[in-house]
């Protein structure tokens, strides 16, 4: 993966991308190319750390001084019949020869790294029509090699962190859907076995072991049928069937449907008294049943005994606000942001006494987000819990 460090080093050689560019035949004049070599001479000496090009020149310079020397001294002493014009001039012409060739190769070997650093850091596939264009985009555009190179990198650090959450949250996942399928599979497993081994016989346990496997298997078949929806909201494949409905009429059926539950633990289901107003909504009618069913089934199964639970609407202009309050056991500040994530559970023991998949406000949070709309909760350990929702108003 490409770090800072090498990100600097191209800043460093990026004066060498523009000059190259600079004294090139096909984008520089023949008075930009001496300009840019009396700079390159004039600076030479000032740079601790010389460009490439500035490399090119030195050894340029070098080879063709040495040439040069080693002429003249042929010249002295073995007496060769070379003019001393001749001396200078193929001195000269080294250099030239030399700065070509050096830098030649050198671009070719910055071009090649360079592609591959764009290979490294781009998806798209180039056409044999943007392959031609390539080598002048290097010739005339290195500068923002640094600048893709870099985002290029922070995109990669961005997609790794996004990866580290997913893989941990798909571990989490897969080690808390595990865990709610294996205790109810045990559970059957060991009534099973106990029938087979002879409990069948048994008329003190027969039906009670057979009654308590019954139970296990409708769990698990929460579960599943659960996921399913999950599966469904998260994937996009719910189609909302949006009517016109009387938020109100729906609550009275849902407290009719739960009435006995609610009997059973001594609490009463009621609409708060000025909140009480109907107001026609505009949505899924059976996914915003299925939202009350499981607020208010929650407020019976966590309210105190001889408790109330409340339903309210509030009027929002364009929306309607419906809360969901009980008189229960609340819930502790710390366990809020988590409340609606898939199988929390609060109080585990209780949670899996009461029933359930662990699932059900994960369900409701994806129904709701699914009208885009909101849905928040408010608690205090000890006094109780207020679920709210908005949806949309008809007009």
């Amino acid at each position: 993966m490409i770090t800072s460090k090498p990100s600097k080093e191209l800043g460093t050689d990026m004066n060498f991308e523009t000059e190259i560019a600079a004294h090139t035949p096909e984008t520089a004049s023949n008075s930009g190319f001496r300009t840019g070599l009396s700079s390159d001479i004039l600076q030479l000496r000032q740079l601790k750390n010389p460009t490439p090009n500035q490399i090119v020149l030195a050894s340029s310079l070098g080879v063709s001084a040495f040439s040069t020397i080693f002429l003249a001294l042929l010249n002295l002493v073995q007496h060769a019949n070379f003019s001393w014009w001749m001396v200078l001039l193929t001195g000269a012409s080294t250099f030239i020869i030399c700065f070509v060739i050096f830098r030649f190769y050198l671009l070719q070997y910055v071009q090649r790294k360079i592609k591959v650093i764009y290979k490294s850091i781009h998806k798209h596939k180039l056409a044999n029509t943007e392959k031609k264009g390539f080598e002048n985009l290097l010739s005339t555009k290195l500068d923002d090699v640094e600048k893709e190179v870099e985002e290029w990198a922070a995109l990669q650090e961005k997609d790794a962190e996004k990866l580290n959450t997913w893989q941990a949250y798909r571990r989490k996942f897969l080690g808390d859907i595990s865990h709610e399928l294996k205790t109810p599979i045990f559970n059957i497993q060991g009534y099973l076995e106990t029938l087979i081994e002879g409990g069948l016989e048994d008329e003190n346990i027969n039906r009670n072991y057979l009654a308590r496997a019954a139970k296990n298997v409708d769990r698990l078949n929460t579960i599943v049928e659960d996921l399913e929806s999950i599966s469904r909201l998260e994937s996009g494949e719910m189609i909302l069937d949006i009517q016109l409905f009387d938020i109100k009429t729906l609550t009275e059926e849902v407290f009719e449907d739960l009435e006995f539950r609610a009997k059973e633990r001594n609490i009463r289901l009621q609409l708060k008294a000025g909140a009480d107003q109907g107001f026609m909504i505009r949505a899924d009618r059976e996914y915003i049943r299925q939202v009350l069913t499981n607020l208010v089934n929650n407020s019976i199964k966590y309210g105190k005994e001889g408790g109330t639970t409340k339903v309210s609407f509030y009027d929002m202009d364009s929306n309607v606000l419906i809360e969901v309050a009980d008189t229960g056991i609340g819930i502790a500040s710390e366990h809020l942001n988590h409340l609606f994530d898939r199988f929390y559970r609060v109080d585990k023991s209780r949670s899996r006494e009461q029933g359930g998949s662990g699932l059900g406000l994960s369900i409701v949070k994806h129904i709701v987000e699914a009208h885009k709309q909101t849905i928040n909760v408010r608690s205090t350990a000890g006094v109780g819990s207020t679920f709210g929702f908005t949806l949309e108003k008809a007009l």
